[in-house]
């Protein structure tokens, strides 16, 4: 809940005004389990409460660690079944990435995802399921480093501007002086590209951007992207123009590169010419193999000729590290299919 809706809480059980800020210090700084913790609520009021509300904190059902010190957690999640529209228990995939004095957490938004992307192993898993936004702040709320932590990326399993709602309402808890207080530059959400909800997005909040290309080609990437039948890369980086990226708030894109497929010097001078003016970076990512799929990664040499050659033109150009990848918990290998089958 926002301070707003703690307030209104406040209201309807007849208690002190000044109530619904003490609950939000209590949940977003003080981050409780229990109603019972809220000491300086008087014992009656906090019983009335609990009559009617849980704090709904989760810890994680599962924890993997990778060598190089990349964690995955399973954390269990509430939706509301597609399928059948009755509430049903489900997993989510989060996962906790130290490096050199930076903690990322990778969070969720969906179970599964509706994008069917073909490289991603998430895709495959098919659509189970919105989070709702109690569920997505659970990842950030009991995660047992959650005091280490640095930046966040809505880089997990779903869509976020498919349940733009919910990821709308975490990031605002996330930044708001009543919530978290994080700066949104802590915070990267990232999107294939939704018509009207990237907009949204992009109006309502201040938080960095990633857009997943993969190729700049449209005809290509509809191939490896069904999305782009809807919104296609041109028409997002045709929006995105209209926004500032030359200050605080960053925009990047995402690049998976394909070796023989997406990597060639053609596919570098149509990123050149399709973001040229436009201030941003992209990150090279390497494709982490998945089961069924006639795809292979680049070698190294080649990614970093890729690098250069779009660096050399004047977009700036990094090869993301590629971490967690012996727990599956790199880009594109989260799935938690077969732990919610067994459900």
């Amino acid at each position: 809940m926002n301070l707003f809706e703690l307030k209104e809480v406040a209201r309807r059980l007849g208690l002190p005004a000044f109530a619904g800020g003490q609950m939000a210090k209590w949940l977003y700084t003080q981050h409780i389990d229990s109603i019972d913790d809220m000491t300086n609520i008087s014992k009656a009021n906090r019983e009335r409460l609990k009559e009617a509300y849980t704090v709904g904190a989760m810890p994680p059902s599962d924890c993997q660690e990778s060598k190089d010190g990349t964690k995955k957690y399973l954390f269990p999640v509430r939706t509301v079944s597609p399928l059948t529209d009755q509430s049903v228990m489900r997993f989510v995939e989060t996962v906790y990435i130290p490096d050199d004095g930076r903690a990322t957490l990778c969070v969720s938004c969906q179970v599964g995802c509706k994008m069917n992307c073909l490289f991603c192993q998430t895709g495959k898993q098919g659509f189970e399921g919105n989070l709702t936004t109690a569920d997505i702040l659970n990842q950030v709320y009991s995660l047992p480093e959650r005091d280490k932590l640095t930046n966040i990326v809505f880089m997990g399993q779903g869509e976020p501007m498919d349940n733009i709602d919910h990821v709308m309402r975490a990031t605002e808890i996330l930044t708001a002086d009543y919530g978290y207080a994080w700066s949104p530059k802590r915070i990267t959400v990232s999107s294939v590209g939704i018509k009207n909800k990237l907009k949204r997005f992009l109006d309502e909040s201040n938080c960095h951007v990633a857009i997943s290309m993969h190729s700049a080609l449209p005809e290509q990437r509809a191939e490896l992207m069904p999305a782009e039948k809807g919104m296609g890369i041109k028409e997002t980086v045709d929006l995105l123009r209209n926004y500032d990226f030359t200050h605080q708030r960053r925009l990047s894109f995402e690049y998976i590169v394909f070796g023989g497929l997406n990597d060639t010097l053609n596919h570098a001078k149509a990123i050149v010419g399709l973001l040229k003016g436009i201030e941003c970076r992209i990150n090279l990512i390497r494709f982490h193999q998945i089961p069924g799929v006639p795809l292979h990664g680049a070698d190294d040499a080649k990614m970093e000729q890729f690098r250069d050659y779009l660096t050399q033109h004047g977009v700036f150009t990094t090869i993301r590290a590629s971490r967690g990848q012996d727990i599956y918990a790199a880009c594109g290998l989260l799935s938690t299919a077969k732990k919610n089958q067994l459900q």
